[in-house]
């Protein structure tokens, strides 16, 4: 079955998104020395500025700025996180500036779940907050999001990163209800703030403290998640459970991360037709590319009665 997406507009800051005719391609730009993508490979300013910029050419919709890595074991969310505030920020402002100095019309998605970084990001110019613990980690957040009128992303998170190895498995109709349900409290506590639901997009949270076969049972049911009324991103680029499935072909061990893309890429159209109207990925050519053959499938299929 296909899930057609609603044609809807999304209120960022200072602009609207039109999502749903086609899928947007959120391209990631790790400011950390311990993503586990590629982490360090864009620490320096100038290279994470020159990466943001290639991510444009190469089609991205949106940049997604991220200067503390949330890998599973992480201290994120912590109360002695690894990373403060002040060096979040002190990664992250000079890249996000840049790279709106050379592309000006660029929209920044900044990942975080700190409120003083969300303010200092959106002052400089960020037109979306991107939070993977969906206001349940900072209290103040949503607040500031309200604040400053910004576009959110909220995700289902199943306890922080040093947890997530440790917790329980689930069945699928139980894990399906817990992402309702922690999705449900996400856009209450938005409400709360004052963010209108048309600011919202939400995050199924592939990988955030679901098991490896638990991102399948999600992904595959991940249409359902339309009932809650708002758009869909999904974030499946290059996660562990991708190498884990391919093990069998590298020997029994994991496939590394660079040999995860086309597994990627094969996530990603089965995200689209479940019904996700943003992707992020790491690689924006090869999605923008694989995303269009997704929409075209979309497209031709007959809607349902």
């Amino acid at each position: 079955m296909i899930a057609h997406r609603a044609n809807t507009s999304w209120l960022l800051r200072a602009r609207t998104l039109e999502l749903g005719a086609r899928t947007l391609i959120m391209g990631v730009v790790n400011i950390t020395p311990d993503s586990f993508s590629d982490g360090g490979a864009f620490l320096a300013p100038e290279s994470a500025i020159e990466h943001g910029t290639q991510l444009l050419n190469q089609g991205a919709d949106i940049l997604d700025l991220g200067a503390e890595s949330t890998r599973p074991g992480s201290r994120a969310g912590a109360g002695d996180p690894a990373v403060s505030a002040g060096e979040e920020q002190a990664r992250l402002l000079p890249v996000l500036e840049g790279i709106l100095l050379a592309r000006p019309g660029a929209i920044i998605s900044v990942d975080t779940h700190k409120s003083a970084t969300a303010r200092a990001a959106l002052a400089a110019g960020a037109q979306i907050i991107n939070d993977v613990s969906g206001f349940q980690w900072d209290p103040a957040l949503a607040s500031v999001c309200a604040e400053h009128r910004a576009g959110v992303v909220l995700s289902h998170t199943r306890g922080r990163p040093d947890e997530w190895r440790t917790q329980p498995q689930l069945v699928p109709e139980t894990l399906l209800a817990m992402v309702q349900d922690g999705l449900n409290t996400s856009l209450r506590a938005a409400a709360a703030a004052g963010i209108p639901p048309q600011a919202i997009v939400l995050d199924p949270g592939y990988g955030f403290g679901k098991r490896f076969g638990e991102n399948y049972a999600l992904l595959a049911r991940q249409r359902e998640l339309l009932a809650l009324g708002r758009p869909l991103l999904a974030g499946l680029s290059r996660k562990s459970f991708l190498g884990h499935t391919l093990a069998p072909l590298y020997g029994g061990n994991p496939a590394p991360i660079a040999a995860r893309e086309n597994a990627s890429l094969a996530a990603l159209v089965a995200a689209i037709l479940n019904g996700a109207s943003i992707v992020r990925v790491h690689a924006v050519r090869p999605a923008a590319e694989a995303a269009r053959i997704a929409d075209a499938i979309l497209t031709a299929a007959p809607s349902e009665a």
